[in-house]
């Protein structure tokens, strides 16, 4: 499916035919490896209205999860380094993924105006707000990009809570293993009048509470 995603972005550069053969590649992964996945509150989704989605980060399958469970075009924000890797970063870079360079403070403030024009041009972007897959399996403090990306560009916030994805591949380890995961999406949270930190604090006070009660 790589190599028909590459081939593809040969005839398409807006990532539409990559982004769906992402989507079928996710789907193979979770069937072979007996994945259910069950969503809820995709109403909450407003159909053609850019966003940011924040997703806590439990597991590398989440990123599969993702792509099968959200039913909208989108690109991931996602850091510098994974666009160096052979093959991989190819792909990130002809479907449209958006790179930030964390290292490099100007690097990354002139990322995250390009990832803001992308948004207002209507692409919705998804974020990993905590940096990293959680080794404890608690949701840490937020890093404020993605946040800070959402008020510049004047759009909401839809946090998206997953559950069940640590069971099915823990974090440092390669093994696979069946079961049902959750994706809950809540209710899009304004960015409009208020600053990148308050809009952190109240996303990350909806996904904990989602995390632990459902």
């Amino acid at each position: 499916m790589g190599t028909i995603s590459v081939t593809c972005s040969l005839f398409d550069s807006s990532g539409k035919l990559q982004h769906g053969c992402a989507r079928i590649w996710s789907r193979m992964i979770l069937w072979t490896a007996g994945v259910h996945v069950a969503v809820r509150g995709l109403e909450h989704i407003p159909p053609g209205v850019s966003c940011v989605f924040c997703v806590n980060h439990q597991s590398h399958m989440d990123i599969p999860i993702l792509l099968v469970s959200l039913p909208v075009q989108f690109r991931f924000l996602a850091k510098k380094q994974l666009f160096d890797v052979p093959f991989l970063g190819w792909h990130l870079r002809r479907s449209g993924q958006i790179s930030i360079d964390r290292e490099n403070p100007r690097a990354a403030v002139k990322s995250m105006r390009a990832a803001a024009a992308r948004i207002q041009e209507g692409a919705p972007v998804v974020i990993f707000p905590e940096g990293g897959t959680s080794i404890d399996g608690a949701i840490h403090p937020f890093k404020g990009g993605g946040f800070m990306l959402a008020t510049q560009s004047g759009v909401d916030v839809i946090p998206v809570t997953v559950r069940g994805s640590r069971h099915v591949l823990m974090p440092k380890t390669y093994h696979v293993k069946s079961g049902d995961v959750e994706v809950i999406v809540g209710a899009p949270i304004s960015s409009r009048g208020v600053t990148s930190n308050e809009l952190s604090d109240r996303t990350f006070e909806e996904m904990t509470k989602t995390f632990s009660h459902g």
